[in-house]
């Protein structure tokens, strides 16, 4: 997505393998595990922003942050540019992350350190305060695999207004997440399941995909 920049913004996932083994979202010579920012105008095929943290130094240029696990997914707040990432957790912790704009660079969001709040595997781990925890979390007790969503900025449902919506792809409802990070959920539907993406249109109003009937809400 192009975030308030104008840069193109990529999340990548760890990789697969459980638990990261090879420590690649930690690893910043490996673009796996990060949050990835381009220039598609300066150059062919891209260039890189002279303020990504490691432009002339150790660490690939692309990077933008680091220690992400499957960031599914991201979006821009298309009022004020902050930037709110969903990160699918491993076992046990399912992650929203908040970025207030104007956007900060070279963060770390922890894995494979911390699932979301609670340590995972924190050998050979920077200390806990170098890294950007979640804005808000919940457990799998209330999931299994968060999906991201958007700030609501639309008119259709001014309750909504200012709140940030996701799904997570093992319930069939709906969560919020206010100004203060406490989330709340919707009801459970019925008949459906498994939404995996959301859009938003020119209007604020969005969309929500569940992959096991097609339909999009």
């Amino acid at each position: 997505k192009f975030g308030p920049d104008g840069y193109l913004y990529i999340g990548m996932g760890d990789g697969g393998g459980s638990g990261d083994p090879s420590n690649y979202a930690q690893n910043i010579t490996s673009n796996l595990g990060k949050m990835l920012r381009i220039d598609v105008d300066s150059a062919s095929p891209y260039g890189i922003p002279s303020t990504n943290p490691y432009v002339g130094i150790e660490g690939n240029d692309e990077i933008w942050a680091i220690g992400l696990r499957n960031p599914w997914k991201f979006s821009f707040n298309r009022l004020n540019g902050d930037l709110w990432i969903a990160d699918v957790g491993q076992g046990k912790m399912e992650e929203i992350n908040k970025i207030s704009s104007p956007l900060t660079a070279g963060l770390n969001f922890g894995w494979r350190c911390y699932e979301g709040t609670e340590p995972y595997n924190t050998n050979g781990c920077a200390s806990a305060a170098t890294m950007t925890f979640p804005f808000a979390e919940y457990n799998h007790t209330q999931g299994c695999s968060i999906t991201g969503g958007y700030i609501y900025t639309g008119n259709l449902y001014p309750a909504l207004s200012g709140k940030y919506i996701f799904a997570d792809y093992c319930k069939n409802r709906l969560g919020t997440v206010n100004e203060n990070g406490t989330i709340t959920y919707t009801a459970f539907f019925e008949n459906t399941n498994s939404f995996s993406t959301f859009g938003e249109d020119k209007n604020g109003e969005l969309y929500v995909a569940n992959i096991d009937n097609g339909n999009i809400y």
